[in-house]
């Protein structure tokens, strides 16, 4: 009998992974870094977190079974905690360490160097500017092997002032979870009618931040409504008191119409209740993980052409593109996506199929085993 060998397949590395997050709020940044610590858990990695010990990040990890230590991030204990983590980071034999925040950046960065770990990542999210990039520069190549980035913009800035190579940095949105976010499933309960045949429901699903562009939703559906158009409208989100996003509603004339649902963890659930979702961020936004949130669920959406919005919600093709800041333009693509059923759904399924090839939690970490591995040298 002819005998056949079936050669196993390659084991992937059990990399020693450290992640540091000084924020301690609960937004796309802090996904992010959740994303990946637990991603490569399931992978077999030991991951820990370094991240303050009020911060919400630091008690997912914990509850996930992951690998913590506190930091108070407090730059006059700098030298110190340096040396303390430098320590500890060689005690554990940390391979890998992966940056996201400002302080946590220079701390971490200068631990790392200390500690001799073989590759140093900093994590940059979102686009903003740097007044002294002479400075600046150190965080992302002193204290740097490489260079992850969330949209095209923010590398094509970072090449450009801190004249990184190509080599050195890449540009990965973070990668989503398509058998959770998925056209199919059940829906949230929100605020608002959700019978059969009641309008459609408009919202945002963002943290309750000033760039955001809650004003300038709240001001395109005051235009929708005074244009006669009949829909529904929910904000979803916390972090700023949800007090102060009401009075800009009020502002603008439409609190009867906008409805609040606070903070959700249901989020697929909440995505697949909205028949349209509204990105319009004024600046600081890379690729928003609520963007190809949406298109895995088949929502449609209309965003800002702020950051790296217009690089997943390609206009004409996965969703609509409005000038950021623009409120008559917002209201006028919001009204398209309602009233031009056969484009929005064409644009729906391209979305999904974007995401499902290009955007999938599974390319994210096979893309990132491809930067280690690429950087192997002491791993």
């Amino acid at each position: 009998m002819l005998q056949t060998t079936v050669s196993p397949l390659p084991s992937r590395p059990a990399w020693r992974i450290l992640h540091s997050e000084a924020s301690r709020g609960w937004g796309g940044q802090e996904h992010r870094v959740m994303a990946e610590l637990s991603g490569f858990q399931k992978r077999g990695c030991p991951v820990w977190l370094v991240a303050h010990p009020q911060s919400q990040v630091l008690k997912r990890a914990r509850d996930a079974g992951m690998g913590t230590r506190e930091c108070l991030f407090d730059r006059r204990l700098l030298p110190l905690d340096a040396v303390r983590l430098a320590l500890w980071l060689r005690r554990e034999r940390i391979q890998i360490v992966n940056t996201h925040s400002s302080r946590d950046g220079w701390l971490l960065g200068i631990a790392a160097r200390l500690a001799r770990t073989p590759l140093l990542i900093r994590s940059r999210h979102i686009d903003v500017s740097y007044p002294n990039p002479r400075v600046s520069r150190h965080a992302f190549s002193t204290f740097a092997d490489h260079v992850l980035t969330t949209s095209q913009k923010i590398t094509d800035h970072f090449q450009e002032i801190f004249h990184l190579t190509s080599d050195r940095i890449t540009t990965l949105p973070t990668g989503i979870d398509v058998t959770r976010f998925h056209p199919t499933g059940a829906k949230a309960e929100l605020p608002v009618r959700q019978e059969p045949g009641a309008p459609p429901v408009i919202g945002m699903v963002s943290v309750l931040r000033s760039w955001k562009g809650h004003l300038v939703f709240f001001e395109a559906v005051r235009k929708l409504r005074d244009a006669g158009q009949d829909f529904q409208c929910v904000v979803v989100g916390g972090g700023a008191p949800v007090e102060v996003f009401a009075g800009m509603a009020r502002q603008h004339g439409v609190e009867d119409q906008v409805k609040f649902a606070g903070h959700r963890e249901d989020v697929p659930e909440v995505l697949r209740a909205l028949d349209v979702l509204c990105i319009p961020s004024v600046k600081h936004e890379g690729v928003p993980q609520i963007g190809l949130q949406a298109l895995a669920c088949g929502t449609a959406v209309v965003g800002s052409d702020c950051g790296g919005i217009p690089e997943i919600i390609q206009e004409g093709i996965t969703g609509r593109i409005a000038p950021a800041g623009d409120a008559s333009a917002l209201a006028a693509r919001i009204a398209e996506t309602l009233t031009q059923k056969e484009a929005t759904a064409r644009m729906c399924r391209a979305g999904r199929e974007m995401v499902e090839k290009k955007h999938s939690l599974d390319f994210m970490l096979d893309r990132l085993e491809e930067i280690y591995s690429s950087r192997h040298h002491g791993l």
